[in-house]
């Protein structure tokens, strides 16, 4: 065989093998890290619902108590949020894709014209206050004119999104869903939430999309007095791959406590335990004890671009 022809089948090999190589390596290879490394988001659902809820992830974002941030573009405190971003270009914020609005007295509705969002809407007038609603009524090409409008408001504000997530999971509440969801992250070029246990169809993702191994976050089931507890054993039983620990700031003060009336989970005590924990010195020494290693979703928008 002549060295022009072993030539052209030598880059051939290695043109087929180096996808193979890239789809075997775990996210921590892909970023430079050992194979075995114990990968973390720690991040800050919900800005934009209330002030209080801005200023207390704020403050963990400058402190880098949190490692990013995701915004409600419906909620009535967005511009703030644009301003905190606009200040802060550093800032690793994104966008948690609202389908539903879930408090008892304190609503919103779509970004998008009600006319052309009419399924998105509950009786009155308002998104939908669960997943399930959502999953029941609304019309998949709807909640994607409303994903698409809530990015394009985002960055008309000068917010530029390093990742979309989904407010109250509504977004993974049905296959078709999942599958808008994915498209329009596709269109905007950007790394998106996907957890192998949470739901969706993984065949919509590509090669180049990021699956986390697990998500913790606290539920209603752990008791004020044990939530101490629940975020050390949570550092201590880390394995090794991508996880994320979604956490819920705000400060329990009388805007947050009437934003969240009748609603204790993640109200505002709530959300003034979650600050405590992850800005208190203990809880960041946990991760350096455990080895932990904290990133960014900018860190994996660059895997995905």
């Amino acid at each position: 065989m002549s060295s022009s022809k072993l030539l052209f089948f030598g880059i051939l090999a290695v043109l087929m093998v180096t996808p193979l190589c890239a789809q075997n390596q775990t996210v921590a290879e892909r970023l430079g890290y050992p194979a075995d490394s114990k990968l973390l988001i720690l991040h800050a659902d919900d800005l934009g619902v209330a002030h209080s809820e801005d200023v207390a992830s704020f403050a963990a974002l400058d402190k880098k108590a949190v490692s990013s941030a995701s915004i409600m573009v419906p909620c009535p405190w967005l511009t703030e949020v644009a301003d905190y971003a606009k200040a802060h270009p550093e800032a690793d914020l994104g966008l948690h894709l609202t389908l539903t609005s879930e408090w008892k007295t304190y609503r919103w509705g779509p970004v998008e014209s009600k006319d052309k969002v009419p399924s998105l809407l509950g009786p009155d007038g308002t998104l939908w206050l669960d997943s399930p609603s959502v999953a029941a009524h609304v019309e998949p090409q709807e909640a994607e004119r409303e994903i698409r409008a809530q990015i394009d408001r985002a960055i008309a504000l000068g917010i530029r999104p390093t990742h979309l997530d989904g407010h109250m999971a509504a977004v993974f509440s049905t296959p078709k869903l999942f599958a808008r969801y994915v498209k329009v992250a596709h269109d905007y070029h950007l790394p998106f939430m996907a957890v192998k246990s949470l739901g969706g169809n993984l065949s919509e993702l590509t090669d180049k999309d990021i699956v986390f191994d697990s998500v913790i976050i606290a539920g209603p089931e752990i008791s004020s007095e044990h939530w101490k507890d629940f975020y050390q054993e949570a550092i201590e039983n880390m394995k090794p791959g991508l996880t994320e620990i979604i956490v819920h700031l705000g400060h329990d003060d009388a805007e947050l406590e009437a934003v969240m009336v009748d609603h204790p989970a993640y109200g505002a005590a709530w959300r003034q335990r979650d600050y405590d924990i992850i800005t208190s010195a203990g809880f960041q020494k946990g991760l350096q004890d455990h080895h932990i290693i904290v990133i960014r979703w900018r860190d994996l928008q660059k895997l995905v671009n």
